[in-house]
């Protein structure tokens, strides 16, 4: 078939959402097809004086970016639709999660109508869905302590994932996911789709640069992801007894927490050899994983498959993290490993930490385990995958549009 063009309701860097390094990396790897001739960004809005920018390159596919949606606006669907019927590409892909269009209730759920609202204006759709409902703790991934308000949001997601499933496909990168999407809803569209490694590159080095031993956490920080018993760990473990040691927190807070950050770099000022980086720049992220000797893991739940988990696999990193949730199914279906700790023990996480900085054939080890499990199939053949789907859906959408013309 001639080449097609494909919009993409997502985040993306510059902007700062959830799920913007995969995306980053999807479209990298995706404008290299030769089936595609143009991609159509349909990413939030950005803050005055930030663009979008797409270099051109020889033999890869234009970007077209179309930012038409805000975290948090009450109209996002609308507006979504809106840019696609003015777009008017071949199909569409939403990379997004439950909270990928608000931090409350109500423009999170709403936004989550687009899906619909998009297949329902006629066009081929297929929703890359990070987590479900079904699986997310909202009670320790911030969203609510209230056991009404959890019953309420828990029926209230029921019936957004069902307004998911009316697209033509939903893929989910967790083996469970399908199992609960096609046991409860009854589903027949759901598929796992690999998650990928972000980086085709060759295998790392597994040695430290000189210097104190980096001590990394990166993500966004703030709901259940929160760095005081990493911290706290961080200073059990700065006893005198080891070489210097410096913590790194990369990246920023949690749409949902903002503020956090300050807040904890206040409370702890005391505390020496601790760096905050703030949003880290995508051609920054190889140093900052290159340089550490561990990537800790300081969450007390999950809402998903974890991009840092494969990323800290790309460079060859040991890790540290709860055997919980949605990170336990990753590790035990992709091969992962680390050391692990009771969330919310400062002294569980310390002693994983230690087996890891003081045992140097150990963090080697681990790190080369989470290399060769990131390698099981790189991003540019999960893209291919998402490809032929494509072009199935297109196929039949021209077929049917064929079989209604009349006579002439």
């Amino acid at each position: 078939m001639p080449k097609f063009r494909l919009a993409i309701v997502t985040t993306h860097p510059p902007g700062k959402g959830s799920l913007n390094e995969y995306a980053y990396h999807f479209v990298r790897f995706l404008r290299q097809k030769g089936e595609i001739g143009e991609i159509i960004l349909l990413p939030d809005e950005l803050p005055p004086g930030q663009t979008y920018r797409f270099e051109a390159h020889p033999g890869h596919a234009p970007v077209r970016v179309i930012p038409c949606w805000s975290f948090g606006a009450k109209d996002n669907a609308w507006r979504i639709r809106s840019a696609v019927r003015q777009a008017d590409p071949d199909a569409v892909l939403f990379n997004i999660q439950f909270a990928s269009f608000g931090g409350s209730k109500v423009p999170a759920t709403l936004g989550l109508t687009a899906p619909y609202l998009v297949k329902r204006a006629g066009y081929p759709t297929i929703v890359l869905l990070h987590n479900i409902m079904e699986t997310i703790d909202l009670r320790r991934a911030g969203f609510t302590g209230n056991p009404l308000v959890e019953s309420v949001m828990r029926f209230f997601g029921a019936q957004v994932t069902r307004l998911l499933l009316a697209a033509d496909l939903v893929a989910v990168t967790i083996p469970k996911y399908v199992e609960i999407l096609e046991s409860k809803y009854k589903a027949n569209n759901v598929v796992l789709a690999p998650h990928g490694a972000f980086e085709d590159a060759p295998q790392p080095s597994f040695e430290l640069p000189p210097g104190p031993i980096k001590i990394l956490a990166f993500g966004k920080f703030g709901t259940y992801k929160k760095v005081e018993t990493l911290i706290e760990a961080f200073k059990l473990l700065q006893d005198g007894s080891r070489p210097p040691l410096e913590l790194v927190i990369a990246g920023t807070d949690s749409p949902n927490a903002p503020g956090y950050l300050e807040g904890v770099r206040r409370r702890y000022a005391a505390i020496p050899n601790i760096r905050y980086t703030g949003y880290v720049d995508e051609q920054d992220v190889p140093r900052i994983f290159s340089e550490a000797a561990v990537v800790v893991f300081p969450y007390t739940s999950t809402t998903g498959s974890s991009g840092v988990l494969h990323q800290a696999g790309d460079y060859g990193k040991a890790v540290v993290l709860p055997y919980i949730g949605d990170l336990a199914e990753v590790i035990a279906e992709e091969g992962y490993s680390g050391e692990f700790f009771e969330p919310g023990n400062p002294r569980s996480l310390a002693a994983a930490i230690a087996q890891v900085i003081d045992n140097p054939d150990r963090r080697r080890e681990l790190g080369r385990q989470n290399w060769i499990a990131s390698r099981g199939l790189p991003i540019a053949e999960v893209v291919d995958w998402y490809l032929l789907h494509f072009e199935n859906l297109i196929e039949q959408r021209q077929a049917a549009t064929a079989y209604r013309l009349p006579a002439t």
